[in-house]
């Protein structure tokens, strides 16, 4: 059962079929095969894995992000962080790190975080003296990191599967993401150096006053967010309600980047974004419920122990699975794939599990921008036009930047719990 579901499932992927529809029908043909499992099971298991209220936060976030896209917000974002780092060597690739810290906090989304970052920057960093690859490679690596900063779609998957609570692990991906972009801006700061790249002209007082006045409307989702959640006052979900309210006021009211008549427009994007994500998921569900059947979880576990009784072997594994297989099934589908067979391993090792969940959060987002095959990757190389192959050499030493940062992030459980144990005591 477990070989057709694998070769249905290659094949597939070899004829370019969609990730979720290639998922779904490898798994139907396996429980054909079996002829003994009811087929009705797949239905009955893709219900199960959408059918759980943790993920009715993700279509609010999915449409709090597309409100605060419309709204301008990542433009704003951007001017603040201009505003703050751009005199400095280096400052319009730290820009590109900075606004990515900042924006993914309300996208929630990497492709929404790669595609508002990259068409606000590339093209300025091309006219600023970097070259093209080396732009699309900032902004890759930087959207990598703020995969770790909340609210976050993995996170909330995450969390539902494996019973954690959603804000601790809100929580634990900020200093992760920190440590990650120090990396990445010293690095940017030494070859922005060596390039010889000018610096932009340093703000004046008031126009930094009016980049912070800007920002500040939009930084305060995020408290309102957080504030909510860790204040006790809201669930995830109906924290996720109030910042679609604030987003669509901010959009109407505030900035006027729309009226109520865009809204039904808005609301259909948003819809279809997460109908999307929801397929997969349920579709991801009915695979992995095959994987389980048969076992596979408990053969993993004996081959693992088998070959090293080290934890930190089997925590390198995990990179190891989540940054390859992140790349093929472009992140939450890996995901949902591996975590039921390789969570109940990482308990009986006694890794605690807001640890490895962080690290298979790190993991999937180098995959989703891993060439040549990283979604992500593709679709910066798409807003720069320049053919993924030849962005590889210019990823090359931003992915060494994001392998170490992983491996601290894996060797120094103190970084990703630091925060949790301190704020939700």
């Amino acid at each position: 059962m477990i070989l057709v579901l694998l070769v249905t499932f290659v094949a597939l992927l070899l004829l370019a079929v969609p990730v979720a529809f290639a998922m779904g029908l490898a798994a139907i043909t396996a429980i054909v095969w079996q002829a003994k499992t009811p087929l009705n099971t797949v239905v009955t298991q893709m219900v199960s894995g959408m059918d759980s209220f943790p993920l009715m936060a993700i279509p609010f976030f999915i449409l709090a992000g597309e409100l605060m896209e419309r709204a301008g917000i990542s433009e704003r974002l951007v001017n603040l962080a201009k505003a703050l780092v751009a005199h400095i060597q280096g400052g319009l690739g730290m820009v590109v790190i900075v606004a990515e810290y900042l924006f993914s906090g309300i996208s929630g989304s990497t492709a929404a975080d790669v595609s508002a970052v990259g068409s606000l920057l590339i093209g300025p960093m091309e006219r600023a003296g970097y070259s093209k690859g080396q732009a699309v490679a900032i902004v890759s690596s930087a959207t990598a990191m703020g995969i770790l900063v909340p609210p976050c779609i993995f996170m909330i998957v995450l969390a539902s599967m494996t019973n954690q609570s959603i804000g601790a692990m809100f929580v634990a991906g900020f200093l992760p993401a920190i440590v990650i972009a120090a990396g990445l801006v010293a690095y940017v700061y030494w070859k922005a150096g060596r390039l010889k790249i000018p610096r932009e002209a340093k703000a004046s007082r008031r126009q930094l006053a009016k980049a912070l006045g800007d920002g500040a409307i939009a930084m305060v989702m995020p408290v309102i967010i957080f504030g909510a959640i860790f204040g006790g006052v809201t669930t995830v979900t109906e924290a996720a309600v109030v910042a679609v309210l604030y987003a669509a006021f901010v959009g109407l009211v505030v900035y006027r980047r729309f009226g109520v008549r865009d809204l039904p427009q808005i609301m259909v994007a948003s819809t279809i974004n997460s109908a999307m994500v929801m397929f997969l998921i349920g579709t991801a569900t009915v695979f992995s419920w095959v994987l389980t059947v048969e076992r596979v979880p408990q053969a993993v576990a004996a081959w693992v122990t088998g070959i090293s009784s080290s934890p930190w072997f089997f925590l390198v594994l995990s990179n190891l699975i989540f940054i390859v297989f992140g790349a093929i099934l472009e992140g939450l589908p890996a995901l949902i794939v591996f975590v039921p067979v390789m969570y109940p391993i990482a308990q009986q090792f006694g890794i605690d599990p807001l640890h490895y969940g962080i690290l298979i959060i790190a993991s999937i987002g180098i995959g989703v921008f891993l060439p040549p095959i990283g979604i992500g990757l593709f679709i910066a190389c798409a807003i720069a036009r320049m053919n993924i192959a030849d962005s590889a050499r210019h990823m090359a030493p931003y992915l060494v930047i994001l392998f170490a940062g992983l491996l601290v992030v894996t060797f120094v459980p103190w970084v990703t719990l630091v925060l949790p144990r301190v704020l939700l005591q």
